[in-house]
């Protein structure tokens, strides 16, 4: 895992958000749960999820949080994470259970909690939540109040004062703000082509540059892998540091969009030169370091964590 990050987003405890990649949601009554966490059933994960929120009905809340006591109590026997290990966050269903949660014994080999639905004025309630832990949050937005600007900036302001150093990332809640329209996901079309794609632009012109890495809302077609594929470049282009998955067949797709191009590969690393010319041209395109510093920087993460698509880019330049 890099400890390499753009010079937007400071990383939190050593974690590149970029490292974050397909975030898989599972429900904490799985059975199967220690396999999952780490990284044994499912290879090829690097975050994963445990939900106790809207993946766990209601009655099966006391099951899930036995399961989860019992995942903390193995991982506290095992010495280290594997390096295959995925990040193991847990989505707990309130403020109540995320202090419950934070207190439990073997929390600390948690990476952190997903806070749902975060609303500004709450962000302060779900960094004491934490209990001293050192444990990371990443806040989902998915409220009505996302789209409104002037609340989104109350919220990033709340984040700058209350939690910079403690949040990871704000995760995206796609189907929930869809719900506030009375909408869902179609087949064949992106996140991009709907009514969420503007709300997407808004939040990484507010976020981003305070500090505040992005991931991308679920795909939720699971038997749309082509329209998946879409979506995610268009996540990367948008500068968002991971994506929601809800099935294992999403993780590779997901993973290969943030793979690089051999020539943006080569581009960045001439930015990035300590002698590199204030202007100068690579591959068709002008370079100015100045500027494109922070871009580079990101690339070279990211090829560094999910590889370099040549053949697709050798494809993408003949086709």
């Amino acid at each position: 895992m890099t400890k390499t990050a753009h010079d937007v987003v400071s990383p939190a405890r050593g974690i590149d958000p970029l490292a974050l990649g397909a975030t898989l949601y599972v429900p904490a009554t799985r059975p199967d749960i220690r396999a999952v966490a780490t990284g044994a059933k499912l290879s090829g994960l690097r975050s994963i999820v445990l939900c106790l929120e809207d993946a766990v009905a209601e009655t099966d809340i006391g099951d899930a949080l036995a399961n989860l006591r019992g995942l903390l109590a193995a991982l506290e026997r095992i010495d280290a994470p594997t390096p295959d290990a995925p990040l193991l966050f847990v989505r707990p269903r309130s403020l109540a259970m995320a202090r419950e949660i934070a207190a439990l014994r073997g929390a600390e080999r948690l990476a952190g909690l997903v806070a749902p639905k975060v609303r500004p004025g709450e962000v302060a309630a779900w960094v004491a939540a934490l209990g001293g832990r050192d444990l990371l949050l990443m806040p989902t937005l998915e409220t009505p109040e996302v789209f409104d600007p002037s609340a989104m900036r109350d919220l990033r302001d709340e984040l700058v004062a209350e939690a910079r150093g403690r949040v990871l990332a704000l995760r995206i809640g796609g189907n929930d703000l869809l719900a506030c329209l009375g909408l869902r996901r179609m087949p064949g079309e992106t996140l991009y082509e709907g009514p969420l794609g503007p709300l997407v632009a808004q939040l990484a012109g507010l976020m981003i540059p305070a500090g505040f890495a992005l991931t991308a809302p679920v795909f939720d077609i699971v038997r749309d892998p082509a329209t998946l594929a879409r979506e995610a470049a268009r996540d990367v282009a948008f500068g968002l540091s991971g994506k929601t998955a809800i099935h294992p067949m999403q993780v590779a797709i997901i993973h290969a969009a943030y793979a690089v191009r051999a020539d943006d590969l080569a581009s960045a690393r001439a930015i990035l030169q300590e002698d590199a010319r204030a202007v100068f041209q690579h591959a068709g395109a002008m370079c100015e370091p100045t500027v494109h510093r922070a871009w580079a920087r990101r690339v070279v993460a990211r090829a560094a964590l999910y590889g370099v698509a040549e053949e697709a880019w050798a494809a993408d330049a003949t086709g």
